[in-house]
């Protein structure tokens, strides 16, 4: 008997500002040569405007972003085909409308503490998210429970080791799919 079809996923790297998103999804989008879409190019100026000038984003702010996130998520699905994506993703209530169909997504949680993260906001440049805003986030974050298809995964490590143990765990090849 051959193996079952095994089905699309979509990786969303998640967790608050700082902690290596887009660093560790560019990688993977590269080893797995799977599309790949920044989650903060989906917001629109307003937000960006919003956190520009030091002000944290209400669950109203998010709305028209997340829902964004979730359409980019099901075009990949329906396409039949995997995909990564960037998505603070903080609270559950965020993470159930990218998950809203209940399969094909999987939560990537970069998780670090608040002092590694404040020290590379602190050297990054040219984002719109201020360090300031970092305790906003991490008063927000509901880290992934048990119940919700995710992996915790420690930022300490480079990011392509970071990568690396991301594939690992979920069982991932380059133009695979997860089983």
């Amino acid at each position: 008997m051959s193996d079952p079809v095994k089905q699309p996923v979509v990786l969303v790297l998640m967790g608050v500002s700082g902690c290596g998103k887009t660093t560790v999804a560019a990688i993977l989008s590269g080893r797995l040569n799977w599309p790949f879409e920044e989650g903060d190019a989906l917001h629109p100026q307003s937000n960006i405007d919003k956190m520009r000038n030091g002000h944290p984003l209400t669950d109203a702010d998010r709305a028209p972003w997340l829902e964004k996130v979730a359409l980019w998520v099901e075009e990949c699905l329906d396409a039949g085909e995997s995909g990564v994506i960037t998505c603070s993703a903080l609270k559950r209530a965020y993470r159930d409308i990218i998950n809203r169909r209940g399969h094909g997504v999987r939560f990537v949680y970069l998780a670090g503490t608040r002092e590694t993260i404040a020290a590379r906001l602190a050297a990054r440049h040219g984002h719109f998210m201020p360090p300031a805003l970092l305790d906003s986030q991490f008063a927000t974050l509901q880290e992934p429970e048990a119940d919700e298809p995710s992996i915790r995964v420690d930022i300490g490590p480079a990011p392509s080791a970071i990568a690396e143990t991301i594939i690992r765990r979920l069982g991932l090849a380059p133009g695979g799919r997860l089983g």
